[in-house]
């Protein structure tokens, strides 16, 4: 699977609560084995990391100097997807 092709890219920033919360909770529904979603949101969306965490998802959030988060989901134990985040996430040199 290419990188283009494992990663779901939402931009939610733009969107007034709880449409960011829905539209995540929703396209995080979508994802297959060894993808995951980026997201991007201009506050950080604490109440959706407790109904990530019920559905079966990981997650990991960085914040910018922008004051922008990026929050990248997959789901729990896809190891590829996890490791296809972590390199997306610059956490990881490689891949």
């Amino acid at each position: 699977m290419s990188a283009p092709d494992r990663e779901l890219f939402l931009d939610v920033s733009h969107l007034e609560p709880p449409e960011p919360l829905v539209r995540a909770l929703a396209e995080a529904e979508r994802l297959g084995p060894g993808q995951y979603m980026r997201m991007l949101h201009r506050r950080e969306p604490c109440l959706l990391y407790p109904n990530l965490d019920k559905r079966g998802f990981s997650h990991l959030t960085r914040s910018s100097a922008g004051g922008r988060f990026e929050v990248f989901i997959w789901n729990r134990g896809d190891d590829a997807a996890r490791r296809a985040v972590l390199t997306a996430a610059g956490e990881l040199a490689g891949g």
